[in-house]
């Protein structure tokens, strides 16, 4: 199973937002960077707004971001956009058979190697921040 792309679109978004901020950057505008719909953006983008990642203007449209780019990290994107539910990052197959000595027991088995995992994904989500992004970003820019 992947993870969902509203956590890579909500960097998108961000990312056109903290380079773009010379231009009125509407869900239209940034749909065209992205390649969706804009109505995908202005769910996100709605998300974003609830966790107070950015602004939205009324009226006008456009949004921008409403914190220092080095105090938005990649856990609180993640998490701003429910990717998936606290210890919820691996599924398990809900009906393995109870008469069975590894369907009956392999879940236990799992779950702690996988919380683990979830874990350290979340530390390393933790320690990159949108600044860290947006230097190398703009770096691949403007080579």
């Amino acid at each position: 199973m992947k993870i969902s792309s509203r956590f890579t679109v909500a960097i998108h978004i961000l990312s056109v937002l903290a380079i773009q901020k010379d231009v009125l950057c509407t869900s239209e505008f940034i749909a065209g960077s992205v390649n969706t719909n804009p109505v995908v953006i202005r769910r996100i983008i709605g998300m974003l707004k609830k966790a107070d990642l950015i602004n939205v203007t009324s009226g006008t449209g456009g949004a921008s971001i409403n914190k220092p780019l080095k105090d938005i990290t990649l856990l609180k994107i993640y998490k701003a956009v429910n990717v998936v539910e606290e210890g919820g990052l691996f599924q398990f197959n809900e009906n393995p058979n109870p008469d069975c000595p590894i369907g009956k027991n392999i879940q236990s088995i799992l779950e702690l190697v996988l919380l683990k995992a979830q874990d350290a994904m979340e530390n390393i989500l933790s320690s990159f921040t949108m600044n860290d992004l947006i230097e190398d970003l703009n770096n691949k820019i403007n080579i």
